[in-house]
């Protein structure tokens, strides 16, 4: 019977204090977001609100965030990626 009832405590979700708000885990790639969206406004506060991840990691969800963006403007458009990379930029196509 104790077997039983430990398994069940093991098992069991935990209880969390009455009142307690959910609170979201943040994560890098929402922090790229954030921060892309205000440069794009250029809006200080809200570039300030992404400093919690490293550069690195800022630099790598920025990074992740461009490369998706350029693939699906990309399928939108029906060009290459590089071509519309280099749009994008203002660059002569290669």
């Amino acid at each position: 019977m104790i077997r039983r009832c430990a398994a069940k405590l093991r098992t069991a979700a935990p209880a969390r204090p009455a009142g307690a708000r959910e609170r979201r885990a943040h994560n890098l790639f929402e922090a790229a977001a954030v921060y892309v969206a205000a440069r794009a406004v250029d809006d200080q506060d809200r570039i300030e609100e992404a400093a919690w991840v490293s550069p690195e990691a800022l630099s790598f969800g920025v990074s992740e965030l461009a490369c998706r963006a350029v693939v699906t403007l990309a399928r939108e458009r029906a060009q290459s990626p590089d071509a519309v990379a280099r749009a994008l930029l203002g660059l002569p196509a290669a």
